[in-house]
C-alpha cells in the first residue's frame, strides 16, 4: 500500500469485532503517533493505552459521539498540556493531528480500523484515566478490526469530498 493509497482509502470505522490487535501492529501504530512533526520538535503530547473493556464503555460516555471506544479493541487517549492556560501555544492542536493521522494511516495500513471521539466531559475523562489536572485530553482515538471488513476496501462515495476547486485558491482568494 502507497501512501497515497492509504490517503485515499481510509474511512472512519466505527463499528469493531472482538478480535483483539496483536502487540507488533499496536507497536507500530503508536510508533507512528511518536514519529509525528511538531511544532519546534516539542512533542508536547503523551498518550494512554485503553484495552479494558469496562475502561472502554465508561469512555463511551465522554462525548455524544464517543459511543464508538465501546467497542473498540484499543482506545488511545491523546494527553497535552492544557491548550486554554496562559501561555500555551495553539500549534498543539495542530501537533495532534499530526499524531493522529500518522497512527490512523498505520492502522490501516495494517487493516485496523479507526475513528477520534473528542472529549466533552474533561473531569469524567481524568477521573477514568487519571491524568494530571495540568494536562487535557482533547482526542481518544478508537482502534479496532472493522465489523465490516468490505469497508477497508470500499468504493469512495460520491460527493464525499468538496471538489479540488472549491477549495483552493492561487496567490489570494
Amino acid at each position: 500500500m502507497t501512501a497515497w493509497d492509504a490517503i485515499r482509502a481510509r474511512r472512519a470505522i466505527r463499528e469493531f469485532t472482538d478480535r483483539p490487535i496483536a502487540p507488533d501492529a499496536v507497536d507500530r501504530i503508536l510508533r507512528a503517533g511518536r514519529r509525528a512533526g511538531s511544532s519546534k520538535n516539542s512533542q508536547r503530547w503523551d498518550v494512554i493505552v485503553i484495552r479494558d473493556r469496562a475502561r472502554l464503555v465508561e469512555l463511551g460516555t465522554v462525548g455524544p459521539w464517543a459511543g464508538h471506544l465501546a467497542g473498540a479493541a484499543m482506545g488511545v487517549a491523546l494527553i497535552t498540556p492544557d491548550p486554554r492556560a496562559d501561555g500555551q501555544p495553539l500549534s498543539v492542536m495542530f501537533d495532534l493531528g499530526q499524531v493522529t493521522e500518522n497512527m490512523m494511516l498505520a492502522a490501516w495500513e495494517l487493516g485496523i480500523g479507526s475513528v477520534p471521539a473528542t472529549v466533552y466531559e474533561q473531569d469524567t475523562t481524568r477521573r477514568i484515566l487519571g491524568y494530571p489536572a495540568d494536562r487535557w485530553c482533547e482526542y481518544i482515538l478508537s482502534f479496532g478490526f472493522p465489523a465490516d471488513p468490505g469497508r477497508l476496501t470500499a468504493p469512495l462515495r460520491p460527493g464525499g469530498r468538496r471538489p479540488l476547486e472549491s477549495i483552493v485558491h492561487e496567490e489570494r482568494w
